[in-house]
């Protein structure tokens, strides 16, 4: 557990140092669980999230973007109205908890002074974000509602009093001696990182298996001084934001873990780590939630046309042996004189063979020997015909797949607006029946919005992830003598650099933009092609996104998202 109450603590701290006395401006509630407060403070705007996702539940400053729904929740109009414009008087923590609390005053509709309390509970799926009105101390509503007969101890409804989640009496660590440590924990019984867990507040599994790291020899003489070692630390706020990848999984915590292995990487604050462990992260849950169904339609799709395929290929190795059928025909017809009624099969000279060797064909008894040979005439002529019917449909078939395999990896990619684009476009093709919305249409000229990036030089790359992206991007949006890429023989996005002649340097991150926004993304040495976008073409009746090119050059880079973020981060 990264976000435990030790991490709180530093967060709280942080938040604390830049936006006390800071005027709380905006109010936006981009997503079902999370919140964005707009706060000016300083003599600059910060974005503060407050998050009760489930998996992803935190606080922090963010630099990332989110964009807000047409129609704000119920929840974030009535933070609207007791918020913007109020002052933040203090950011506390409660305890070692991990429950953040913002004291806000300002003036009601009616010019009276009012207080407020936004209360933030960082707990697993259990997060919440509660707005108390601290005189009374009554819940005026909160991000999700929970029952008395979800939760014995307290109901989180408007109306209700506020309580506390139960306290575990815990020690504080900041106030332990050795004694204490020493007193408090079974050196004997072993698992000493869980004692810690249990016996001190704000402990999580994460900072007691590192404090026994630093111990070596963990004992009675040795882990209380590693203990309160890293406790100081904190006490001093000395922190070192960090984050620990090996590849498969990513850990954060405001200081550096020696006890887990891979590649640590620093910061220079917190909200700053955070934005980048999750980036993409939150972002794809998101999209899992809202393109659940499209995911599951279009892997059923690549799954059918990939079976189509292997059934047409079989039918076309059986249709293969249309010269088989012409050769008994012949063979017939030449034996004719040889044959009855009634024979079930013939033995006759292969007279195309150099050693004349003997053929037994199949015959039928109810045939005459003229209807016989005939029949396999009629089999040679359908057969042959075939061929080019199911070499046709193999090719479409292909396309088919093609087609669904670049949805698929634009699906992994996108964003909530992407997705919607990609539920249009499959609308507009006719393998989604259109639905009625509510509310406001869509304009139809309405222009789709490209992501955008800046090399290392300045020049803009725009990036294209979907089709009506990449189709504007490539054919309406992009100059003609502008450079574009695309992945070589791989699903991926357009690319474009808004410059004629870009240094080698802006040409190889637009490659890894393309590279990272492809099917290849986990690959290494992706072959990216280049040319002028005059040089791209989309033939006549092609499939959503689909073109070709020429006079390209190709060039191997690798995806790398440390490159990605700081591309983005250049604006």
């Amino acid at each position: 557990m990264s976000f435990d109450g030790l991490f709180t603590k530093a967060m709280t701290e942080e938040i604390a140092s830049l936006l006390k006395g800071g005027r709380i401006n905006k109010v936006h509630q981009p997503y079902k669980n999370e919140l964005i407060l707009v706060v000016r403070a300083g003599k600059q705007n910060f974005k503060l999230l407050l998050s009760a996702h489930p998996s992803y539940a935190r606080v922090q400053i963010t630099e990332e973007d989110y964009e807000n729904p047409k129609e704000p929740p119920m929840f974030c109009m009535l933070l609207r109205k007791h918020l913007e414009g109020f002052t933040i008087e203090d950011i506390r923590q409660h305890e070692l908890d991990r429950i953040i609390i913002l004291d806000v005053k300002g003036r009601n509709e009616l010019g009276d002074l009012s207080q407020k309390q936004l209360m933030i509970e960082i707990m697993g799926r259990h997060s919440n974000i509660i707005l108390v009105d601290p005189e009374r101390n009554m819940i005026l509503d909160s991000i999700k509602h929970v029952s008395y007969a979800v939760n014995s101890h307290r109901a989180i409804l408007p109306g209700q009093e506020y309580k506390l989640p139960p306290a575990q009496h815990k020690q504080n660590p900041f106030t332990a001696s050795t004694e204490d440590i020493v007193k408090q924990l079974d050196f004997n019984a072993g698992k000493l990182d869980r004692q810690l867990v249990q016996q001190f507040a704000g402990v999580s599994p994460l900072f007691a298996k590192e404090a026994v790291h630093l111990a070596g020899l963990a004992n009675s003489d040795t882990l209380p001084g590693a203990f309160l070692t890293l406790i100081h630390t904190l006490s001093k706020q000395e922190y070192i934001p960090t984050m620990i990848s090996d590849g498969k999984k990513d850990v954060f915590y405001m200081l550096p873990l020696h006890h887990l292995s891979g590649e640590a990487k620093s910061f220079s604050s917190l909200s700053q780590m955070l934005d980048r462990f999750y980036f993409g992260k939150a972002e794809r849950d998101r999209v899992k939630q809202q393109g659940h169904d499209l995911e599951r339609f279009i892997t059923n799709e690549v799954e059918k046309n990939r079976k189509k395929i292997g059934k047409l290929e079989r039918t076309l190795q059986e249709t293969e042996r249309s010269e088989q059928y012409q050769l008994y025909g012949e063979l017939l017809t030449v034996n004719l004189y040889q044959m009855t009624k009634g024979l079930t099969e013939i033995e006759v000279v292969n007279y195309y063979d150099e050693n004349e060797s003997t053929v037994v064909i199949p015959l039928n008894p109810q045939k005459t020997p003229t209807e016989n040979a005939q029949h396999y005439f009629a089999k040679y002529q359908k057969a042959k015909n075939a061929v080019a019917i199911v070499q046709e449909q193999i090719e479409k078939t292909k396309e088919e797949l093609h087609y669904f395999e670049t949805l698929q990896q634009q699906l992994q990619s996108a964003s909530p607006k992407d997705v919607e684009e990609i539920r249009e476009e499959l609308q507009e093709e006719g393998y989604l029946r259109q639905k009625q919305k509510k509310g406001m249409k869509k304009p139809a000229n309405a222009k789709p919005q490209l992501e955008t990036y800046h090399s290392t030089n300045g020049d803009i790359i725009f990036v294209g992830k979907n089709n009506k992206q990449n189709d504007y991007l490539t054919n309406k949006f992009a100059r003609r003598d502008e450079i574009w890429l695309h992945t070589k023989d791989i699903p991926g996005s357009h690319v474009v650099i808004r410059n004629e002649a870009p240094s080698e340097q802006t040409i190889t991150e637009a490659a890894i933009l393309a590279a990272y926004y492809s099917k290849a993304r986990q690959s290494s040495s992706v072959p990216v092609d280049y040319t002028k976008v005059r040089h791209v073409k989309k033939p006549n009746g092609a499939k959503p996104g689909f073109v070709i090119y020429e006079q390209q050059q190709t060039l191997f880079v690798t995806p790398d998202e440390e490159i990605v973020i700081q591309l983005k981060n250049n604006e």
